[in-house]
C-alpha cells in the first residue's frame, strides 16, 4: 500500500488540475488587461523573490554556461554571495549542479537551501537536486521525504516522474503512477523498459514504448516483436501508432502493411499505396492508390496519387489520370503539365508537347515548374551565345516565381547576361536584388562580388582573416515551458531534454509544430548532433500549410535562426590551423559543415573519416609530409589538422585558386585538371555551371555558400551592410 502522503499526492493530482485551469484562466484575462506583468511584480516583491528579466543581454551568468566548472567556479561563487538577484539565483543553481557532477553532495546542499523560494520558476528541480545531494551524503531518509515533498508541491511537474522513479526503486506503485501520468517523460520510458527486462512477454509494456518512443533506438525491434508475436492485441488505433513508427523511420513496406490495418482515412490509404510504391511492390501499390480515388476522391493525398498512378501506367492510362490531376487539384497541375509534356516528348507528339508547357507558362508561371523549364531554355539560348535570348527568358523567374529555388539563380545570371550586353545599371540592378531578395544564397555572394563588396572571390578569398563575433549566450527557444527555456538557456542540456520530451505536443501523426521543430534543433545540436540539428532546421522549409510557412520565414528573421544553421564549433582549434596554414578559417568551417555536419566519428561509404571527411591514405600522407607522428582521424584536433593541410595542397595545386582547390578537395586534383583543360576558365561562374559531376557542382556551391553565410552572419561589417539596406 501507499503511505498517506502519497494518497494526498494522488488527490492533488486531480485537484491541482482543477485548480491549473482556474489560474490560467485568471492569468489569461488578467494578461488581457495588461496586469500581468503588475501581479508578477506585486508578487516577487511580496515575497522578495527576484523577478525573471526580460533582457537578459546584462547576465554575468549566461556568459559562463559554455566554460568548464572549474573555470567558472570562482566567478560564479562571486555572483553567488553576492546581492540579491536573478543572476545569484541562477549561479547557485549552476555550482549546485557542478558539485553534485564531482559528487560533492555537502557543498551543493549549502547551496540549494531555501533557493526554491527564491528560484521558484526551477522550485522542482531544486528539490530534485537537494534529493540527490542527500544521496550523495547517505542521508537517504531526508533525499526520500525531499522527494515527497516534490510530490506533494509540484504533483503535475513532468520533474515529478524523476521522484516516482526513485521512489518507484523501493514501492514499484510510483513506479505506475508515472507510467499512468508521465506516458513521455524519458525516466518512465526507463521504467517500461526495466520491467521488459525482468519479463520481456509484457504486451502492454511493449505497446507503451511503441507509442511514446517512436523514433528511440531499440523501438523498431519492439514494433517487429508486437506485429509478429502479439498482432491480436493490436487495434486499428495501435496499428496506426506502429505504422507512424516505420514510417517516420523510412520503413515503408512494413508501414504500408500496418497502414493497412489501421482506421481508414485519406492519410492511410495514401500511406499503404505509398509504402508499397517505394518498396517497389508496383502492382500493389497501383490497386491501393486506386482504393484511395474510390474511398477519398477530393482528398488532398489524392492529387499527388493520380501522379504516382500516371507514372506505373501505360500512356493512354497515364494521360487520364494526368488529366484529372490537372482538372481536380490545381496544386499538382504544373507537375502534370510538365509529366505530360515529357510523355508526349516521348511518343514524338511535339506538338502537343509544346502545347502543354505553353499551358504550364500561360496558367502556372508562379509555380517551380514554370521556373524550371524557363530556367532550361535560358540556359539553351546562352549555350547557343544568344545573351539577350537568354535574358528574356530568365528575366520572369524571379517576378513570377520568387519563391523557386531557381531565382536566386536566375536573378544573378540576369546580371550577367546583362553586364554582357553592355547595360551595367541592370546588371547593378540585377545583381542587388539577389542580395536583397536572397542573402542566403550561394548566389547572393556572387552578386556581392560582382558589386565589388570586400567579401573575397575565388582568387583572393584563401589569405583573408575575417572578424567574427560568436554569441557568447544561448538564444531562447521558441517553444516549451518557461522551466525548460531557463534549464536550456543554463546549459543544463540532460534536464531540458528530459523536461522537453516529457511536455511538449505532437500532431496526430506525430509531427512537431513549427517552433517545436526548431527547439528540438537547438537542443540537438546542444548535445553536439550537429547533423540532426540541421537537418532539422533545413527540413522546415518544406511545411507548405500557409501558417507554417509564416511561422518558418518568421524564425528566419532572427538571427538565432541561422546561427543554429551555421553553427560554430571547434573555432578556436580551426583558428590555430587555418593560421598555421595561411587559409581564411571561414573557409576551413564552410568545408567542415559541407563534409560532416560536424560529426567528429563519421565515416563516408567511400571511408573517408571525421569532421573534415579524410581519406585514411591521404592523412597518411599529409602527415608524412608534415612529420606528424600519431594521429587519430575521430579526434577534432588531428583530423582539422590533416584536413587543412590538404586543404593547403589543393591551394597550391592551383595557384591559390579556391574554385579549383575545392572542387579539387572533392573530386580529386585529376578530375580538375581535365576540367581545366577542356573548358574555358575564364568566367569561373561558367566553369562552375560546366562541372561534368553533378556531386561536385553542387559541393562547390554548397562549400561557398557556407562561407558566404558564415561571413554575413558572424562578420559585423558584412552583418551589419546587409541589414542596413
Amino acid at each position: 500500500m501507499l503511505k498517506g502522503r502519497t494518497i494526498q499526492t494522488i488527490l492533488l493530482v486531480s485537484s491541482g488540475t482543477v485548480i491549473a485551469a482556474l489560474l490560467g484562466l485568471m492569468l489569461y484575462l488578467a494578461q488581457e488587461r495588461g496586469l500581468l506583468e503588475q501581479w508578477q511584480n506585486q508578487l516577487f516583491a511580496s515575497q522578495n523573490v527576484p523577478p525573471k528579466p526580460t533582457n537578459d543581454s546584462n547576465s554575468r551568468v549566461l556568459p559562463l554556461v559554455s566554460v568548464s566548472s572549474e573555470e567558472r567556479r570562482s566567478q560564479l561563487e562571486a555572483i553567488a554571495s553576492g546581492r540579491s538577484s536573478y543572476d545569484r539565483n541562477r549561479a547557485r543553481y549552476l555550482l549546485a549542479n557542478d558539485w553534485i557532477e564531482q559528487l560533492e553532495g555537502g557543498k551543493a546542499l549549502r547551496l540549494l537551501e531555501g533557493l526554491e523560494d527564491s528560484y521558484p520558476l526551477l522550485a522542482p528541480q531544486i528539490l530534485l537536486k537537494r534529493a540527490r545531494a542527500y544521496q550523495l551524503t547517505n542521508e537517504l531518509t531526508q533525499a526520500r521525504e525531499t522527494l515527497e515533498v516534490l510530490l506533494e508541491t509540484y504533483p503535475e511537474s513532468p520533474v515529478a516522474a524523476e521522484a516516482f522513479y526513485f521512489l518507484g526503486q523501493s514501492n514499484p506503485e510510483y513506479q505506475d503512477l508515472a507510467l499512468a501520468q508521465f506516458p513521455k517523460h524519458p525516466r518512465t520510458h526507463q521504467i517500461a523498459r526495466d520491467r521488459l527486462d525482468e519479463d520481456p512477454n509484457r504486451p502492454e509494456m511493449l505497446l507503451f514504448l511503441a507509442r511514446n518512443t517512436p523514433h528511440e533506438k531499440g523501438t523498431g525491434a519492439i514494433r517487429d516483436r508486437l506485429v509478429k508475436n502479439r498482432s491480436d492485441l493490436l487495434s486499428p488505433e495501435d496499428w496506426e501508432i506502429i505504422a507512424d513508427g516505420y514510417w517516420q523511420q523510412w520503413d515503408y513496406q512494413k508501414a504500408a502493411n500496418a497502414y493497412s490495418q489501421a482506421p481508414s482515412s485519406a492519410k492511410t490509404f495514401y500511406r499503404a499505396a505509398r509504402g508499397r510504391h517505394i518498396a517497389g511492390n508496383n502492382p500493389q501499390a497501383k490497386l491501393a492508390y486506386q482504393e484511395l480515388l474510390k474511398a477519398f476522391p477530393e482528398a488532398e493525398e489524392t492529387g499527388q496519387a493520380l501522379l504516382h498512378l500516371a507514372s506505373l501506367s501505360p500512356p493512354p492510362e497515364a494521360f487520364n489520370y494526368l488529366q484529372r490531376a490537372i482538372d481536380g487539384f490545381p496544386e499538382k497541375a504544373p507537375k502534370a503539365l510538365v509529366r505530360q509534356a515529357d510523355l508526349h516528348e516521348k511518343l514524338k507528339q511535339g506538338k502537343l508537347a509544346g502545347q502543354a508547357r505553353q499551358t504550364l507558362l500561360n496558367n502556372y508561371g508562379d509555380s517551380d515548374e514554370a521556373a524550371k523549364y524557363r530556367w532550361k531554355v535560358a540556359k539553351q539560348l546562352a549555350a547557343k551565345g544568344d545573351s539577350v535570348g537568354a535574358w528574356k527568358w530568365a528575366h520572369p523567374i524571379a517576378t513570377n516565381a520568387p519563391d523557386s529555388s531557381l531565382a536566386p539563380k536566375a536573378s544573378f545570371w540576369v546580371g550577367k547576361w546583362a553586364s554582357q550586353l553592355n547595360r551595367p545599371q541592370d546588371a547593378k540592378d540585377a545583381f542587388q536584388y539577389v542580395l536583397d531578395n536572397y542573402p542566403e544564397s550561394y548566389y547572393a555572394w556572387r552578386s556581392a562580388t560582382s558589386l565589388g563588396w570586400d567579401v573575397g572571390n575565388f582568387t583572393s578569398l584563401r589569405s583573408m582573416s575575417p572578424q567574427v563575433e560568436i554569441p557568447d549566450t544561448r538564444p531562447l527557444p521558441p517553444a516549451g515551458s518557461e522551466a525548460f527555456k531557463e534549464l536550456y538557456q543554463l546549459g543544463q542540456d540532460s534536464d531540458a531534454f528530459a523536461l522537453w520530451q516529457a511536455e511538449r505536443s505532437t500532431s496526430e501523426d506525430g509531427e512537431l509544430t513549427v517552433p517545436e521543430q526548431f527547439t528540438e534543433a537547438l537542443l540537438q545540436i546542444a548535445q553536439e548532433n550537429y547533423l540532426e540539428g540541421i537537418d532539422l532546421i533545413w527540413s522546415l522549409k518544406q511545411r507548405d500549410t500557409p501558417e507554417e510557412r509564416e511561422q518558418w520565414q518568421s524564425l528566419r528573421q532572427q538571427p538565432q535562426y541561422w546561427q543554429a544553421l551555421f553553427p560554430f564549433p571547434y573555432y578556436q582549434i580551426v583558428l590555430e590551423e587555418a593560421q598555421n596554414r595561411d587559409i581564411n578559417p571561414l573557409l576551413v568551417i564552410s568545408l567542415i559543415r559541407q563534409e560532416s555536419r560536424f560529426q567528429k566519428e563519421i565515416r563516408s561509404s567511400a571511408g573517408a573519416v571525421g569532421l573534415m571527411q579524410v581519406l585514411p591514405t591521404t592523412a597518411k600522407e599529409v602527415a608524412d609530409k608534415n612529420q606528424i607522428q600519431k594521429y587519430s582521424l575521430t579526434n577534432p584536433e588531428d583530423n582539422i589538422a590533416i584536413g587543412t593541410g590538404y586543404l593547403d595542397f589543393t591551394h597550391q595545386e592551383y595557384q591559390d585558386n579556391s574554385l579549383l582547390a575545392i572542387a579539387s578537395y572533392n573530386a580529386g586534383p585529376g578530375n580538375v585538371a581535365k576540367w581545366v583543360e577542356k573548358f574555358e576558365f575564364a568566367d569561373p561562374d561558367a566553369f562552375v555551371e560546366q562541372i561534368p559531376f553533378g556531386e561536385t557542382k553542387g559541393y562547390v556551391e554548397s562549400v561557398f555558400g557556407n562561407y558566404w553565410n558564415y561571413l554575413r552572419i558572424y562578420n559585423p561589417q558584412i552583418s551589419s551592410r546587409l541589414s542596413s539596406r
